[in-house]
């Protein structure tokens, strides 16, 4: 009998395209802003808040909302604003076809929202090479690494973890994926790799089944 094809999740930011380059610190600055203005705070305490809730909630997003009631989509969308989201997109274009030739089904999992995460498949064409997409309202604003969101993308894929292989740049996100009994693969240039990863690579253009 044939084994089952694989299913891929793949993160988005820093995992198929280069969110740090140009994104990231809008985001960052737009999540700094909307802090200090709704929290009457100094910009350094926003600024040291939005990391902290990072760091514990694996996104600011659901620290303000477990901490302060924020109304997430509002957050989400005065958060993510760009004036011309293609001129800051950096992506390598030749990944297209790698990801088309991969076997079995793609996936984006992705604890980013849903308008910012349709802008960039549109803008890079992964929309063409990719079976469907979650964004964080699909995973009920549980991001990962909160187990919920892992279990909603399986329940909705209706895939058991072994299935999956899990490819993303966090890999704090992806200790959760190995421990529910996916395939870990990590983009990374760091030196050491965690237990839980099954395989570290320095670009999504050389995944391999």
């Amino acid at each position: 009998m044939r084994p089952a094809s694989p299913i891929w999740l793949f993160d988005l930011d820093d995992t198929l395209h280069n969110a740090s380059a140009h994104i990231f610190p809008q985001i960052n600055t737009a999540m700094t802003r909307y802090l200090a203005e709704h929290l009457t705070v100094d910009d350094a305490t926003a600024n040291a808040l939005r990391m902290k809730y990072w760091r514990k909630y694996g996104a600011t997003m659901l620290g303000m909302l477990r901490e302060h009631r924020t109304n997430p989509r509002h957050f989400l969308y005065h958060t993510h604003q760009f004036e011309n989201l293609a001129e800051l997109v950096v992506f390598d274009r030749a990944l297209l076809t790698h990801l088309r030739h991969l076997p079995g089904r793609r996936y984006l999992f992705s604890n980013a929202p849903r308008a910012y995460l349709d802008g960039i498949l549109r803008i890079t064409g992964l929309h063409r090479v990719l079976h469907g997409s979650f964004s964080i309202e699909d995973l009920g604003f549980h991001p990962k690494p909160q187990p919920q969101a892992y279990i909603h993308v399986l329940r909705q894929l209706r895939v058991a973890p072994a299935r999956c292989i899990m490819v993303e740049d966090s890999a704090a996100n992806l200790r959760e994926a190995k421990r529910l009994g996916m395939r870990t693969i990590w983009i990374s240039r760091a030196a050491k790799r965690p237990a839980w990863v099954d395989q570290k690579i320095t670009s999504a253009r050389l995944l391999r089944a």
